[in-house]
């Protein structure tokens, strides 16, 4: 008679353990650690995807999870207290582009997961920012960087991850990323940097405020950029961040800047229609201010009869839209009211 065994699965704790195991021995770099290090990789391929197997068995990939599985409870305090999420994370470009997938997924499902009205996965990445500058590090990893920008825009999610995400000094290594000269970093590094920036409306206020001076002197170069998608992105974001009405005093500072008002003035003439568009929203911002300081009030009465000109024929095609056509005139007879000379 045969008999057939089936091996026994592992626990939570044991799985964990053995990923760590596995973890440990893809670090070999010379050619004789070949085979182990593809038998580990095979090992953490298997592990990563019992786990996601037992997080999804336990309903904590439920839409709103209110999860009391024994299981699930176990294997995600055990992936807590062993920092398994950093390990993963720092080594993503290592493991198999399945794995990696999956790894996200984990990732995902975790930040979801609720005890009440408790998230564990939120608080642990509060305490340990480490993490989230580990996935903004992703950026600088082609094989990585996507997947950590999807883990990251899940944190973003959570108000109180972007706030713990603008106090990274890593945070102004989007700057670097956005203009990776990679276009599926650079589009994926934008998502995300906008996200941080428009998700929520309290965090980005001190942040800018606090950091204003080193954040818009970061922010001029990508508005000079010469990677047109980079510069109409950066444009219309910009233009999102100024008119935020929480966002009233650091538009105030933005705007008393006459250099600033040069840079959005020579947007308004580029040859692209889009680039002007977006420049357009921040160039009213300028005009409709009533307290113009007399640098950036200077520029508009030397431009006066050009602007006039300029505004009489710009993006005619759009005058079916009655806001943009009304916005037009309102520019035009705010301008009209300049004196002809300084």
């Amino acid at each position: 008679m045969n008999f057939f065994f089936k091996s026994k699965q592992k626990g939570p704790v044991e799985l964990v353990k053995a990923t760590h195991d596995a973890m440990a021995r893809i670090d070999g770099s010379s050619s004789n650690n070949e085979q182990q290090r593809n038998k580990a990789n095979d090992e953490i391929t298997k592990h990563v995807s019992s786990m996601l197997q037992t997080l999804r068995d336990g309903g904590a990939d439920k839409k709103v999870p209110d999860v009391t599985s024994e299981q699930v409870a176990q294997l995600a305090q055990e992936i807590y207290t062993t920092e398994l999420l950093p390990l993963l994370i720092s080594n993503l470009s290592r493991l198999e582009f399945e794995t990696r997938k999956e790894v996200c997924l984990i990732f995902r499902i975790l930040l979801r997961r609720k005890i009440g009205s408790r998230e564990p996965t939120v608080d642990y990445l509060i305490s340990r920012p480490n993490v989230i500058a580990g996935l903004i590090n992703g950026y600088s990893n082609p094989d990585a960087a996507v997947c950590c920008g999807n883990m990251l825009r899940e944190c973003f999610k959570h108000e109180q991850l972007v706030k713990t995400t603008l106090k990274l000094p890593e945070f102004l290594d989007f700057f670097t990323y956005v203009e990776s000269g990679n276009f599926d970093i650079t589009s994926d590094a934008f998502n995300s940097f906008h996200e941080a920036l428009t998700k929520f409306k309290d965090p980005p206020v001190s942040f800018l405020t606090n950091n204003y001076d080193v954040f818009f002197a970061k922010y001029t170069q990508l508005l000079e950029s010469e990677n047109y998608v980079v510069r109409r992105q950066s444009l219309k974001l910009l233009g999102e961040i100024l008119l935020e009405r929480k966002n009233f005093n650091v538009m105030m500072r933005y705007i008393k800047e006459s250099s600033n008002l040069q840079m959005v003035m020579m947007a308004l003439s580029d040859k692209s229609k889009s680039i002007q568009y977006e420049a357009f929203h921040i160039f009213k911002i300028f005009v409709a201010n009533p307290t113009k300081t007399p640098e950036v009030r200077k520029i508009l009465v030397n431009n006066r009869d050009k602007l006039l000109l300029f505004l009489s024929k710009f993006q005619k095609d759009k005058d079916s839209d009655e806001q943009f056509k009304d916005e037009k005139a309102f520019l035009r007879a705010e301008i009209e009211k300049l004196p002809s000379k300084v």
